[in-house]
């Protein structure tokens, strides 16, 4: 019976635990499948459109994998309110009136990979919004009342691919964040339709190729300034989107009139006369070399880090990485400078390289790009040479032309002959500009008196197979004679112009 007493209390317990631990997987249940009554729910996806919502609606399960909030009247985002969203990676909450983001908002939110917070009513953006999104692609701040950009709001956005700052207020924008290795997925920059008056074009055209083939930067009251303006020229000489895909709306004020706004890339006229210094400015980014096939090209990169703690890499258009540490490659060699050198040159290495420049010391990096051309003989000599020998091919033309019409090869014709020909023969000298027939035994060709003969043809027996002369069939009584055709077989030409008066 003792031990029927022991195994009684025992049995007890083990029920008690088994209906604690049922109560508690049917709450884990209902929070991992439960969907708010304001909002949609479809699987992983949870959907809370356009319910006036002022406040997150409490319960939300933890399998959502997209959130949409957005058309609701939310005025802020709390500490850990998506804490309970683990797996959450999409999170829409546009057209709200969002104007605050904790510091913690975000904490629990590290797989997420698209935020939209677009058409609210946020003033700036601050360093610690976005610090915990390490692994966002995609971030919307359009259509907001943002004035200021901290300096350091995206530099823990390693992963982000595309920023949305279109439509608000700034009049500055923090360009260095975009600078060589800082946010190295980025591929689109949207600063477009702010009011930016001028930018720091050095730095500008220091960023990466591929930042400025995604920064848009169009619709903005930039004051018309040569820098600038030649600026955008080359970025839309060079293919880049952000010129190309918005090329009508990129815009300046002429003579910093408000209402004097012109669309530079289409109207030019404005920008006739600025200087080479402002062209200068823009070739510090992307320069220009060219060489002979054969022999050595020396490429400079031509940076602000001119430090003796300044490392450079390069890499070429094959996409291949030349350092200190491959400069014993038969091709190139990297010098302390910075400067590459190309031993032999081949037109294979034509093409754009980049060079980049680090110093960690100032901890600042920057990168140029150099177009590379690479030509058969020297290129210096090679448009002088190609003029001077059109001017020459030009005068020996014009000096044969001339001893064509001039220079007579026997002038024997000109005086009466002593011997008359003979009836069967015939020289090239007898069709030179006579009004008389070549031959006195064709009855048959002799002039008419309606008739202004300039060319006659010699007959077929006696005709010497050098030229032939046409004769026009339709003059007018007119003095002046009319040249019809010259004829000319395949063998030389004896024939020339006289300056005899013609007769008629």
């Amino acid at each position: 019976m003792s031990s029927l007493g022991l195994v009684a209390p025992v049995l007890w317990w083990l029920v008690a635990e088994l209906l604690l631990w049922e109560s508690f997987m049917q709450r884990a249940g209902a929070s991992l499948h439960t969907c708010p009554g304001v909002c949609i729910c479809a699987s992983d996806l949870l959907s809370c459109v356009s319910r006036s919502l002022s406040l997150v609606p409490p319960g939300l399960p933890m399998t959502a994998t997209s959130l949409d909030l957005s058309h609701n009247s939310l005025l802020q985002l709390q500490d850990n309110w998506l804490a309970r969203l683990p797996r959450l990676h999409t999170l829409r909450i546009g057209h709200n009136r969002v104007s605050h983001i904790s510091a913690g908002a975000f904490q629990n939110a590290s797989r997420l990979t698209h935020l939209d917070l677009s058409s609210n009513r946020l003033h700036s953006v601050e360093k610690h919004f976005f610090q915990e999104l390490t692994n966002l692609e995609e971030l919307l701040l359009y259509n907001n009342q943002i004035a200021r950009v901290d300096t350091s709001a995206l530099v823990r956005l390693s992963s982000v691919q595309k920023v949305y700052l279109s439509w608000n207020l700034l009049t500055d924008f923090p360009f260095t964040a975009l600078e060589e290795g800082s946010l190295p997925q980025l591929k689109i920059m949207d600063i477009s339709s702010n009011r930016l008056s001028s930018i720091p074009v050095d730095k500008v055209i220091a960023l990466p190729q591929t930042v400025k083939n995604g920064l848009y930067l169009h619709n903005n009251p930039f004051m018309c300034d040569c820098t600038l303006y030649s600026m955008f020229l080359h970025w839309e000489k060079s293919g880049f989107n952000s010129v190309h895909d918005f090329r009508e709306e990129h815009t300046c004020l002429a003579l910093r009139q408000p209402r004097a706004s012109l669309r530079f890339l289409k109207h030019r006229k404005m920008f006739e006369n600025c200087t080479s210094a402002a062209q200068g400015l823009i070739g510090m980014a992307d320069a220009s070399f060219k060489g002979a096939v054969g022999e050595p090209l020396l490429i400079g990169c031509n940076t602000s880090l001119q430090d003796e703690q300044t490392t450079y890499l390069w890499i070429s258009p094959n996409k291949e990485l030349i350092a200190h540490s491959s400069s014993i490659n038969q091709t190139f060699k990297l010098h302390s400078n910075g400067s590459l050198e190309i031993r032999k040159a081949q037109k294979e290495d034509s093409g754009i390289y980049i060079c980049m420049a680090t110093n960690k010391r100032l901890m600042r990096n920057e990168s140029r790009e150099i177009n590379v051309t690479v030509h058969h003989g020297k290129y210096e000599g090679e448009g002088f040479n190609t003029g001077l020998t059109t001017l020459l091919g030009c005068v020996v033309s014009l000096v044969l032309v001339l001893m064509y019409l001039f220079l007579t090869p026997c002038r024997c014709w000109c005086r009466p002959p002593r011997n008359p020909t003979p009836p069967n023969e015939c020289s090239a000298q007898s069709s030179i500009l006579s009004a008389t027939p070549p031959c006195n035994d064709d009855a048959s060709r002799k002039a008419s008196s309606g008739k202004h003969v300039v060319f006659l043809e010699p007959v077929k027996d006696c005709q010497n197979g050098k030229i032939r002369l046409a004769v026009s069939e339709e003059f007018s009584d007119s003095k002046s004679p009319k040249i019809l055709q010259l004829k000319s077989d395949s063998g030389s030409i004896s024939s020339v112009f006289s300056d005899t008066p013609i007769m008629h």
